[in-house]
């Protein structure tokens, strides 16, 4: 396994940690777009593993930096939430709370030459909460169903799922230390 290498799945991580900024400038004053700007970064989350595997391209750089740039979308979108009143500042604080902590294991990990890979919790987590996102910033309703009270619902939902992981990955952390 290489330790860096320049190719299409390390490109696409570098394109969803550089649409971060205009998605943190653009949101508050034109949601919609800011959304589309999200699902782009989001569909790159998607491709780079797809492609890393596929392509046998998987890094030490890619696990890493992989999960470190969904951590800085994610967070990014809840700083944005909670600063449009669109979400609660504790729920955001929770899950940001979340991602620094397996975030700060992973490193430590990494310092002892262990990879911890990511695991299908947090997976779920991420998908759970990049879609939530998406209704939290959708204006209005259809059929008498309000995008905002189903982002909540599942962003309560990912809420759960980030808990649980958390624990997993430090359950795995003192395992492998």
């Amino acid at each position: 396994m290489n330790t860096f290498s320049l190719n299409i799945p390390t490109f696409l991580t570098f394109l969803r940690i550089g649409l971060i900024a205009p998605f943190v400038y653009i949101t508050p004053q034109s949601p919609v777009l800011g959304i589309l700007i999200f699902l782009i970064a989001s569909l790159t989350d998607f491709f780079d593993g797809y492609l890393a595997r596929k392509a046998n391209q998987i890094t030490k750089f890619g696990i890493i930096v992989d999960p470190i740039a969904d951590k800085f979308l994610i967070i990014s979108a809840l700083i944005v939430l909670v600063d449009m009143v669109r979400l609660s500042a504790w729920v955001a604080i929770l899950i940001i709370g979340r991602e620094f902590w397996v975030t700060l294991i992973r490193v430590v990990a990494l310092s002892k030459d262990i990879v911890i890979p990511a695991e299908k919790g947090g997976k779920i987590k991420t998908a759970t909460q990049m879609t939530a996102i998406v209704f939290l910033l959708l204006p209005g309703s259809v059929v008498d169903i309000d995008f905002y009270d189903v982002g909540l619902i599942l962003i309560y939902i990912s809420l759960f799922f980030a808990i649980i992981s958390g624990y997993k990955y430090t359950v795995s952390f003192w395992r492998l230390i």
